[in-house]
C-alpha cells in the first residue's frame, strides 16, 4: 500500500500539489487526469524523489520515502516519464534488457535477455528486437521503452503519457498489458492520461487533480460527472454508459 499523506510541493510562486492525501492499493491501476499544468507530472516526480516536497509524508508500507536513500527508494519503482530523448547506438533488444541492469554488478543472465524477448513479444514488437533505436518511430520508441520498465520488476508502476505517441490498436495493446500485468503482479500503477475515455476506460480508481488540488477520487462510474468535467476543462460534454457501466464522454461543439 502506498500512503501519501498531506503533500504539499510548490516551486517558486507556484503551488503544485496542495495538502494532498492518498491511499493507493496494489493490484489497481490509478489513473491521474486534470487539465494541463495542474500538478500530475509533479506528482509522480516527486513520489519518485526527483523533487522535494515542501511538506507531508510518503510511505510504501512500513517503509517512509524520507528514511531511505534516494538509490534504494527508487529501485521500487518502474519509471517511466514522459518525452524521452533517447539517440543511443543500441538494439531494441539491448534497450529492453537495460531494465534488468544491475547498476552494482552490471551483469546480465541468460534469463534477462529472455525475459527482455518476453516481453517485446508480449508486446506484439519483437519484430524490432535487432533494428537500432535511432531508428524506431516515436510510437515504437513508446513500446520498447515500456518493455524496459516491464523488466524491472517493480512494487510501484508509473507511466506519464504512455500512449501519447501511438495509434489504437497500441494504445490498447499498452493499456490491456498494463492492466494485467498490475493484477498479476499487484503492482501499485499511476498513469497519466489526458484520454478521458481510456481513462475510464482502464482505470481502477481515478486521480482528479486541478490547480494543485484533490478535485475526486474513485472509481470511474462514480467520479465522472458532466458537471465536474465542464468545470475542469471548460468544455460542455454528455457522458453515457455502456452496459458494463463504464462512462464515455462526448465533448458537444458550442452553437453560435
Amino acid at each position: 500500500m502506498l500512503e501519501i499523506s498531506r503533500l504539499s510541493l510548490s516551486l517558486g510562486q507556484q503551488t503544485l500539489l496542495r495538502d494532498l492525501s492518498l491511499t493507493l492499493h496494489p493490484g489497481q491501476v490509478h489513473v491521474i487526469i486534470g487539465p494541463n499544468g495542474t500538478g500530475k507530472t509533479s506528482l509522480m516526480r516527486t513520489l519518485f524523489g526527483e523533487l522535494t516536497p515542501d511538506s507531508g509524508d510518503i510511505r510504501l508500507g512500513d517503509q517512509s520515502a524520507s528514511q531511505m536513500t534516494q538509490a534504494r527508494w527508487r529501485q521500487q519503482f518502474g519509471y517511466m516519464p514522459q518525452n524521452i530523448q533517447l539517440e543511443l547506438d543500441l538494439s531494441v533488444i539491448e534497450v529492453v534488457v537495460l531494465g534488468r541492469l544491475d547498476s552494482l554488478s552490471m551483469r546480465l543472465a541468460d534469463e534477462d535477455i529472455l525475459a527482455a524477448g518476453r516481453a517485446l513479444q508480449a508486446l506484439g514488437i519483437a519484430h524490432l528486437a535487432d533494428r537500432p533505436l535511432y531508428s524506431l518511430s516515436g510510437g515504437q520508441r513508446q513500446m520498447v521503452l515500456f518493455a524496459q520498465v516491464l523488466l524491472r520488476d517493480p512494487r510501484i508502476m508509473m507511466l506519464d503519457e504512455p500512449v501519447s505517441a501511438l495509434d489504437l490498436h497500441h494504445q490498447m495493446q499498452l493499456m490491456e498489458h498494463l492492466c494485467q500485468q498490475t493484477l498479476e503482479q499487484q503492482w501499485i500503477t499511476l498513469v497519466v492520461l489526458h484520454d478521458l475515455n481510456l481513462a475510464a476506460q482502464f482505470a481502477d480508481q481515478l486521480i482528479v487533480l486541478a490547480g494543485g488540488d484533490l478535485q475526486a477520487f474513485g472509481p470511474p462510474a462514480r467520479v465522472l460527472d458532466a458537471a465536474l468535467i465542464e468545470r475542469l476543462y471548460q468544455v460542455p460534454v454528455e457522458i453515457s454508459h455502456d452496459q458494463h457501466g463504464i462512462p464515455f464522454l462526448r465533448t458537444l461543439r458550442k452553437t453560435s
